[in-house]
Formats: structure tokens, sequence, C-alpha cells
């Protein structure tokens, strides 16, 4: 789950990091109100959607007086962000938020995340803040330092030494780099959090380390632990097909191909996205129906994969472990008959009481084609599309 940067912002200040004075509003007149409360020369206006990018697209302005902050809130509010993470589509800006001015000195980049390969916790830092990091990393890939940690109640002070190595600062600024760092890893650990991302990390002309921009994301699988966590989530800035996924317990993510998938399992479902790839389509979806799917769960998924108008072919590709194929298979034959299904529709299963379901689905008169494996799949439905 992702929040918005005022958020993060604000439990990065529970746990002690330094970050700009700033409001946050809905309306133009209640932002302009509470930015009356800032002590500042200038103010920073930035639209707050989840996707990075913002500066280039418009989306953050530095502003001289209440006066401008009230003409560039009413040209925000409202517009749609085009940014490299929001695709063509864009992005409507329903928050703004509003900071001081920062005196900036130098900039760095540093972030926290979770390095499956190795199963431990990676900080990435850099000298080189305020950009893409991506960009950084194919560029000057010597800029960038990651420093693994192991997973403990704390991080150790020689940790924190090697990731601020390279921001190349004195004594005092070290000393608040690390205090810092030591924050963002009780963050990590505690709210169980994904990445913690801060970019850019100022210097300020007063020598102090400031977070100007702030971006965390947690584990959705933990969000039941942290009530708290969970109240910060913006429906505004999700997929509606996404929410309505989230309602019945299925994980989905929308992309931009013509094949809608429906796979058990996580892993087997990035599979399935390849093979599609591999013969020529691009998936229309990931989703995952997970361990126990009845005939609501496979008809809200078929729903949910159908609203996409893209789509011109579905893949179910299920293999029966906890799951037994057969009760799958009358799943998928009752609910595609409660939807009446008008896409190709190809259907290979694997594993538990497989035999049993392919007959459900021969003998259901419903224009299913079955598949022997994954390729046969893939390549069926592809034709099937032509």
């Amino acid at each position: 789950m992702n929040i918005h940067e005022h958020q993060a912002k604000e439990i990065l200040k529970k746990y002690g990091a330094i970050v700009p004075d700033g409001v946050f509003a809905d309306s133009v007149e209640e932002l302009v109100e509470k930015a009356k409360t800032i002590k500042s020369e200038k103010l920073v206006l930035k639209a707050q959607i989840h996707a990075g990018g913002r500066g280039k697209a418009g989306g953050v302005k530095i502003l001289n007086s209440i006066e401008e902050l009230k003409t560039a809130a009413e040209e925000m509010l409202g517009k749609k962000l085009i940014t490299h993470q929001t695709g063509s589509e864009g992005k409507e800006v329903k928050r703004l938020y509003v900071e001081s001015s920062s005196e900036i000195e130098k900039e760095f980049y540093l972030s926290c995340l979770v390095d499956r390969a190795s199963s431990k916790i990676a900080f990435i830092s850099s000298d080189q803040g305020g950009v893409d990091i991506e960009e950084v990393a194919k560029k000057y890939p010597k800029k960038i330092l990651t420093t693994k940690v192991n997973l403990e109640d704390e991080i150790s002070k020689e940790d924190c030494q090697k990731i601020t190595e390279i921001f190349n600062i004195n004594l005092d600024a070290r000393k608040q780099a690390i205090n810092l760092i030591e924050s963002i890893y009780k963050i990590f650990i505690k709210t169980d959090a994904n990445l913690v991302e801060i970019n850019p990390l100022i210097l300020t002309k007063e020598n102090k380390i400031v977070c100007l921009d702030a971006k965390i994301s947690f584990d959705d699988s933990a969000l039941f632990r942290h009530p708290e966590i969970l109240k910060l989530r913006d429906l505004n800035e999700e997929e509606d097909t996404e929410i309505e996924a989230s309602n019945h317990g299925l994980a989905y993510i929308k992309l931009d191909g013509k094949i809608g998938c429906m796979v058990n399992g996580a892993g087997l479902a990035m599979a399935t996205m390849d093979i599609i790839k591999l013969h020529g389509q691009e998936p229309a979806n990931f989703l995952d129906v997970g361990g126990g799917a009845s005939k609501e769960k496979v008809s809200a998924a078929f729903k949910i994969i159908l609203s996409d108008k893209n789509v011109k072919g579905i893949l179910i590709n299920i293999f029966g472990g906890i799951m037994r194929c057969d009760v799958l298979a009358q799943g998928v034959v009752d609910a595609a008959k409660e939807i009446k299904i008008t896409v190709p529709l190809v259907v290979r299963l694997a594993g538990t009481k497989f035999e049993e379901g392919k007959k459900i689905l021969d003998s259901s008169g419903l224009k299913i084609i079955s598949a022997s494996d994954l390729s046969d799949a893939a390549k069926k439905v592809v034709e099937a599309i032509k």
C-alpha cells in the first residue's frame, strides 16, 4: 500500500526525522488558510499523487506569497499530471500539499527496502539526489552505494557509517544522517514497510539534514497489524478494478495487454504472463485467485477481467494443490454461464483431480478451449484472438 508524501513525512517526523513545515488540503480555500501558519519567505506547492516525476510534469511550484499560492493551487487542483510512472492517461490531482522552502547546499538519495535475494534489508545511498535513481544507476553506477544489513532490533553504528560514507559531509551533518538512518530503520521494522525512500535528502545551508521528499509503501499482507496505517489509504489513487479485487480477496494489477489472466499463485501468475509475451502477446493483468477459489470468487475475477475493454481473450491457468481442479472447473463453468463470456476462453488445469476438472469443462456445453500445458495454453489463446 502506498501513501502520500505528506503522510510519509508525518511518520518520519514522529520517529525524529527533520522535515519542512507543511500542511495539506483537498480544497484551495482550506489550503490557503492553513498555509498562513507556515513561517517562510517562500512556499513550495506540491501535487499529491502516488507517482514520481511530479516536478517535470508541473506538479511542484515555488511561490513567493499567499496570493501566488492561491493562483497556483487553483491551476493545479483537478489537473491531470502525466509522468513516467502514471502512463499516458495521467493522474488527476485531488489533494495539495504546501511546505516551507529550504536553502539547499547539497542533495542526496537514501532508501531502505527488502532485498529478497539475500533476505536482508538494503540501504541505497547516493550523492546524486533529486533525480531518478534509475538514471544514476545507468550513467554513474559508482555513485550508488548499497549496504545490506541483517534483520536486528536496531541497525549498527558501523552499518550507518557505511551508508553515509558516500555523502562526503562534515562530522555534525554525518551524525544527523546517522540518526535519520536509525529512524528509517525503526519505521521500516515497526510498520512492516517494504520501501522508505527520501529523494532528495538535503543538507541545508544551515548544515541541517532534511527530508525534502518522502515515499513509504507498506506490505499489504501485514496491514491487519497496523490499522493506523490502513487509515492512510487513499482510494482515489487506486484503480476501481483493483479496489473491487481487494474486496473479494483477489490480488489484481491492471496492465496494458489483450489477454486476461486468472491464475492461482503469484509465481505461476508471473510465469503465465511471461509465456504469453513469449508467444507474441501482452497480458492485460496480473490476477492471483489464491488457494480457495469459490464460484463467487471466480465470478468476481471474470467480471474484473472483462471490465477491461482491451481484453480480447482469457487464459485460466490452475495448478491444483490445496485447491482441487474439479472444484475450480465447476466454478469456472457456473461463472461463465452467469456472466456470458463472449471472448475466447482457454483453460489449463494440472494437479489434484485435473482429469475430473477437464471432464466438467468438456461436458459444460461452453466454448472452452482446453490446453495440455502452459505453453499450449498460451499458444492457443494467442491464436484465438487473431
